[in-house]
């Protein structure tokens, strides 16, 4: 268990370090807005391209790792739409918050994957995230849609993550190979993208808003910190993944949460500060899940 933890430590480590360098330094919020852009837009794009179009995993090949994820989000999504039910809970706070139990930091999954499986599991990763990020949106978007301004389909079209591992799995299913010169180029802005990944998502943690409809936030917490987890493990022994898959399944389920689940709150009419605490709190209790996790699958 502490092997697991201190494997895992210079990642939390970088996310550390973009806290400390918002609060103490003149590296303030408005410039790790715009590093926040250029990871979303540009470097995590080049990583999921890169890995995916060069053949470590596609989906024909992952076709059980698909099912048991697919059927794991819609089981965290079940899960937290009974909040809906909860009697005088705030429903702007749920339908905000709801998000938070099922949708996942790319960031920090990207960087665990890289780092307990190298390239093969960071392309597992990035089809975990091709069938999530449509699957978990939809379902964040609709919970807020009382208060939306704008097109589900289309925020999805124009999504640069599931834009890139789309096309990545499409040249390496169509069997062709990228040019020479453009690899090490993609390869270099792939490794840039962990570090600075890591490092906004310290410079994004803010706590105020927690306290609003704390119970509730907990059992959203529950099921993106535990209860997920425990449905990863037993799809992976259902559906016998071999190894690797199954790893990566569960460490995925034990992710923290979106940290651009605050950005669509503010952006839809939410309450974005409930959320940017939900958040903050699911990051803290990333650092404790994922090595019980990885512990527990290893061993």
């Amino acid at each position: 268990m502490l092997h697991d933890a201190l494997l895992l430590l210079p990642d939390f480590t970088l996310i550390v370090l973009g806290l400390l360098l918002v609060r103490f330094t003149a590296l303030n919020r408005s410039v790790w807005d715009g590093v926040e852009r250029l990871v979303y837009f540009v470097l995590f794009p080049a990583l999921l391209f890169s890995t995916t179009s060069r053949g470590h995993a596609s989906l024909s090949d992952t076709r059980d790792l698909v099912v048991a994820a697919t059927a794991m989000f819609l089981i965290g999504i079940m899960l937290a739409y009974g909040a809906f039910w909860a009697r005088k809970a705030d429903q702007r706070c749920v339908a905000s918050g709801v998000q938070t139990a099922f949708r996942f930091n790319s960031y920090i999954a990207l960087a665990v994957a890289d780092r307990v499986g190298g390239p093969p599991a960071v392309s597992l990763v990035a089809v975990l995230i091709a069938v999530g990020v449509p699957i978990c949106n939809v379902a964040a978007v609709w919970a807020l849609a009382r208060h939306a301004q704008s097109n589900v389909w289309r925020e999805l079209l124009r999504n640069p993550l599931l834009i890139a591992t789309a096309a990545g799995l499409t040249v390496h299913g169509l069997g062709l190979s990228l040019p020479e010169p453009i690899v090490p180029a993609l390869d270099r802005l792939g490794h840039a993208s962990i570090a600075l990944g890591l490092m906004t998502v310290g410079a994004g943690l803010q706590w105020r808003g927690l306290h609003r409809e704390l119970p509730v936030g907990i059992w959203f917490l529950t099921i993106r910190h535990l209860l997920l987890p425990l449905v990863a493990m037993a799809l992976a022994w259902a559906l016998h993944l071999p190894p690797l898959q199954a790893l990566v399944l569960v460490l995925f389920a034990a992710m923290p949460t979106a940290s651009s689940a605050y950005v669509l709150a503010a952006r839809m009419g939410g309450d974005g500060p409930y959320v940017a605490g939900l958040v903050s709190l699911s990051t803290v209790l990333g650092a404790f899940s994922i090595p019980v996790f990885l512990a527990v699958m290893q061993h």
